[in-house]
């Protein structure tokens, strides 16, 4: 049983930061770019993803409401945030014409 107890443990602590660094993710983000990006609003954003930290930091993750925040987490890290990149310009690290391909710049066959 105390080795259930500590991985609920780790699990809850896991909910905890992937939820605080999207929060902290929403914050930093501009507002302009939430409107851009037709994801709602910033405030809309860093209601929910408060409200989804501060349930992970109160209940326990076999409770409902954990499992909620953890839905709207997730929306916001893989269909918000990348949408909100898109927008602002931070790319995945790799910055490159709009020809360039998979294998380097395409050169029109010269």
């Amino acid at each position: 049983m105390q080795g259930f107890a500590n991985f609920m443990w780790l699990l809850s602590l896991a909910l905890i930061v992937f939820s605080g660094f999207a929060l902290i993710d929403a914050a930093v983000r501009r507002e302009d770019a939430y409107r851009a990006a037709d994801k709602k609003t910033k405030p809309f954003w860093l209601i929910i993803l408060g409200l989804a930290f501060v349930v992970n930091l109160i209940f326990n993750i076999l409770s409902f409401l954990p499992i909620i925040g953890l839905v709207a987490t997730i929306v916001y890290m893989v269909d918000v945030r990348p949408a909100l990149r898109q927008v602002m310009g931070g790319g995945g690290g790799r910055r490159g014409s709009s020809s360039d391909g998979p294998y380097g710049p395409y050169n029109g066959g010269r």
